[in-house]
């Protein structure tokens, strides 16, 4: 935790107060007219930063970087600070890291938790503490079951997202045999039994388990299906090692996977030949296609292209950001700032506006197939809602 910042104006030391329990921004008193401002505010980033998740935990942080770097650029005299809580994508790490986020009365609101399972074991503790959150990427549909009151979601869930990946296998790829694969995790497992739900009869089931590296018994289940698409339910290392399991064992299909695997270090792990012709399906349009000036600023500030979700968490950033302009600089007042935001994103060009729970309106959920073509990841199309 940063000290309270004091500056000395006039000879008159003016420090940054906390008022109902959150740090807030206010004009200098002793030099009237000079539009000074003390400011210790904080927004938080939740998500994976290091370890086998952290490819898709680093776009979403590099999106929140580059919103506050503008912000602070514009407004030198009431800098907002970026608070990182790196989870590792591992629920048994997130409660700590909750309980510290809610601590720090600074912290006026999280973009995250990036996944679901780490959201899920953090909910109590962020409505306890009346911290307002908006995750980019966790898409399990039960986190909004509940009426937690600080919970909302900037991308469609899994609701949108697997009967769109079913529909793509059926329709698109016109598969006959599909063999699904989950990882146990609570977004693995909920988006592929809504894909299932789509396709009706499958060629089999198997479970997997996140930090597997031998996929042997689960490749010859595929192999003995007849399986000519295998649909994952997971992330991008246990996806990568399965694929490149599967192929050297002889298996000519093509794999499909959600959001979860919609990243780079997919082909890494699997390797360029392997990964060919994959398809990955996203609640989002392709970041490196954003709107404006992001993709050009991204790359100016990150010296690299952005990933999936970088665009959705730069703009959900922006709203935090937006309601600090706005004088909200306590967690209440925040929280009802963001209930009540009705605006376009600069990067997506989403209208964000959160409905029932925190889900964003129906209307602006959307779903794109990726595929994996010469090494990386490209946009192949949006998938049609059913």
């Amino acid at each position: 935790m940063r000290q309270q910042l004091a500056r000395v104006l006039g000879g008159v030391a003016v420090l940054a107060l906390v008022a109902g329990g959150a740090a807030a921004c206010k004009s200098d008193d002793a030099t009237p007219g000079a539009g000074s401002k003390v400011c210790d505010l904080k927004l938080g980033f939740f998500g994976a930063l290091t370890g086998d998740a952290a490819g898709l935990g680093i776009h979403m942080r590099n999106g929140v970087k580059l919103a506050l770097e503008q912000y602070n650029k514009e407004n030198a005299d009431c800098k907002v600070a970026l608070e990182e809580y790196d989870s590792q994508g591992d629920p048994a790490k997130a409660p700590a890291l909750a309980t510290k986020a809610a601590g720090d009365t600074k912290v006026i609101g999280l973009v995250g938790p990036a996944f679901s399972g780490e959201t899920e074991a953090s909910l109590d503790t962020f409505k306890g503490a009346n911290l307002p959150i908006i995750t980019p990427s966790a898409t399990r549909p039960s986190l909004s079951d509940k009426d937690w009151g600080v919970f909302h979601r900037g991308v469609g869930n899994d609701l949108a997202q697997g009967p769109a990946a079913g529909r793509y296998i059926k329709d698109v790829l016109k598969a006959e045999k599909v063999y699904v694969v989950d990882d146990q995790s609570a977004y693995g497992t909920g988006l592929a039994t809504e894909v299932v739900k789509v396709l009706g009869t499958v060629a089999g089931q198997d479970k997997v388990q996140v930090k597997q590296v031998d996929f042997a018994a689960t490749v010859a289940k595929i192999k003995a299906s007849g399986a000519t698409v295998l649909f994952f339910g997971g992330y991008y290392t246990e996806a990568g090692l399965l694929l490149k399991q599967a192929k050297a064992a002889g298996w000519t299909g093509t794999m499909v996977a959600g959001d979860g695997v919609n990243d780079a270090n997919f082909i890494k792990v699997a390797g360029d030949k392997a990964a060919e012709g994959t398809v990955l399906t996203c609640p989002c349009a392709p970041a490196t296609s954003a709107k404006g000036s992001f993709v050009a600023d991204y790359k100016a500030l990150i010296n690299a292209e952005p990933g999936t979700y970088a665009d959705v968490s730069y703009d959900i950033a922006k709203i935090f950001l937006e309601g600090i302009k706005a004088g909200k600089t306590n967690r209440a007042d925040m929280l009802a700032f963001i209930d009540g935001y009705n605006g376009t994103g600069a990067a997506t060009g989403v209208t964000y506006k959160f409905e029932k729970n925190g889900e964003l309106d129906p209307t602006q959920v959307l779903v794109w197939a990726f595929e994996v073509k010469g090494g990386a990841v490209v946009p192949k199309v949006e998938i049609p809602k059913g």
